[in-house]
């Protein structure tokens, strides 16, 4: 009991402040060709600095002869183009950055190759970019062909010798009958802003109508194509057209039908009304039979891996068709022209 009021009645020992301790040795500064004595202490103010000079042998940033590799400045760091970038503001090391970006650029080359898989084949750049290769005269001509087809001749498409030897068709700027898909294309994008006009001059537009109907164009495009297309498999047409080719001559439909429109929103008479329909579709029509003939019919030589050995069956067949072609588009276009 005695030696627990020993323990408690003493007090604990006084707090004491740590003393400051300086190593035993400074090392001096290291001296330069200007000062050969080495480091001098100045009882007065010392004399006007000298301008810096620069030494082969001397160190960088002589004022800070200790300053930590971590904090050294930006300017001393080689910037390469093809280097990483410096993360380290943002808490990233350079092995991370090096990884992410890295990791990048595996992302973008597999998404790259898979488009090119898959899509590749279906359209290819290539001849996105032969069909796109127009010109001011040819899309002026292009339109008057397309709305006066009657006395245009010939139909038959240009050829030339590509570098590495194989024939190919001419671009649209060099040639009036090549399709394209700059007039389809500008036919699209007006024919779905006359239709929110002409439904808004009739107190009927709403923003979905461009949903609506730049859905409905698509779905008749398709229908076009696939009736085309089925047909020339059914038929065993050998070197038809690729799909942007037949894509085109469907998206020419749009300027009759925007002919039309614009027929109805002028505020004629329900006659004339009728009779720019019919003779759109007419024209559109022989269009079509003049053009894709060369597809469904296609001549020795006249096309790359064309087919020209076909018997009397098989041409009689294949005439019927392209006159059935040709007889749908009324029913495409009527549905294009109800908006």
């Amino acid at each position: 009991m005695a030696t627990n009021n020993y323990y408690s009645s003493r007090s604990p020992p006084p707090l004491q402040h740590p003393v400051p301790t300086h190593p035993a040795f400074i090392p001096e500064p290291p001296s330069t060709p200007a000062s050969p004595q080495g480091y001098q202490r100045y009882a007065s103010s010392p004399p006007a600095p000298q301008p810096p000079q620069h030494f082969p042998h001397a160190t960088p940033y002589p004022q800070f002869p200790h300053q930590p590799s971590h904090l050294a400045p930006i300017q001393n760091q080689a910037v390469h183009p093809n280097s990483v970038p410096d993360f380290s503001a943002w808490g990233i090391d350079g092995a991370t950055a090096q990884f992410g970006m890295q990791l990048g650029q595996n992302a973008v080359a597999a998404g790259q190759s898979y488009v090119q898989r898959n899509l590749g084949g279906l359209i290819p750049v290539t001849h996105l970019k032969h069909h796109f290769n127009v010109s001011n005269s040819y899309v002026i001509r292009k339109l008057r062909l397309v709305v006066f087809p009657w006395r245009h001749k010939p139909w038959t498409r240009k050829l030339r010798r590509s570098e590495t030897g194989i024939s190919e068709f001419q671009p649209p700027r060099d040639d009036l009958n090549a399709p394209d898909l700059y007039i389809p294309g500008m036919a699209f994008v007006t024919y779905i802003l006359l239709a929110a006009l002409q439904s808004g001059l009739q107190s009927r537009f709403h923003p979905e109508i461009f949903g609506l109907v730049a859905t409905k164009a698509i779905v008749v495009l398709l229908l076009d194509f696939l009736f085309v297309k089925g047909g020339c498999y059914l038929l065993g047409v050998q070197g038809s057209s690729p799909i942007v080719d037949l894509l085109a001559y469907g998206g020419y439909k749009f300027v009759g039908v925007i002919a039309t429109l614009l027929v109805g929103l002028v505020g004629l008479s329900r006659t004339l009304y009728s009779v720019a329909f019919i003779y759109t579709f007419l024209a559109n029509a022989f269009f079509l039979l003049r053009s894709l003939r060369s597809v469904v019919l296609p001549d020795a030589g006249a096309a790359p891996g064309a087919v020209g050995t076909v018997s009397h069956a098989q041409r009689s067949r294949r005439i019927t068709f392209l006159f059935l072609v040709a007889v749908v588009q009324i029913l495409f276009m009527g549905v294009l022209v109800r908006v």
